[in-house]
């Protein structure tokens, strides 16, 4: 299964058919979390780069940043459908946004998720992600978890 990384903007059709099935997972599981993400419009307005990785051509999975100068980049959308998991496709996408991130010259990556799911929570801890206080204009709130990698 040839698998492929590229670099789309986040209002294309493979970005909002991901997206919107990132949204149908996520918003039952955290329904007190009124903001789940930017919408695309808003991802594509605050530069936010983004990121669609295919398996045999198929959109299988994608993810996002959005810089914060050079201090840190914020993880976002980062999402692998279902029948895709298991095959180390989120780790791939991860690698290449660090590897991104890098070139542009940023210190960290950060980003926020939820306790309901512990295969992203686990991905992130093996991947080098230590848990934070809230950033930016996140808040405290016991079903949320903030993490920071160091890039060096």
């Amino acid at each position: 299964m040839p698998v492929t990384i590229a670099l789309e903007r986040p209002d294309t059709a493979d970005a909002i058919l991901l997206i919107g099935e990132l949204e149908k997972y996520i918003v039952p599981l955290y329904p007190h979390d009124k903001e789940h993400g930017l919408t695309q419009a808003e991802m594509v307005e605050a530069g936010v780069v983004f990121f669609i990785i295919r398996s045999d051509d198929k959109p299988a999975g994608c993810g996002g940043v959005r810089f914060h100068g050079t201090e840190y980049g914020e993880l976002m959308r980062m999402y692998v459908r279902p029948e895709y998991r298991g095959h180390g496709l989120g780790r791939l996408v991860l690698r290449h946004i660090e590897d991104y991130s890098r070139e542009q010259g940023v210190k960290a990556l950060r980003l926020k998720t939820g306790i309901y799911q512990p295969e992203a929570l686990g991905l992130y801890e093996r991947l080098g992600y230590r848990l934070i206080q809230p950033f930016g204009s996140y808040r405290e709130h016991p079903l949320n978890r903030y993490y920071q990698k160091i890039l060096l």
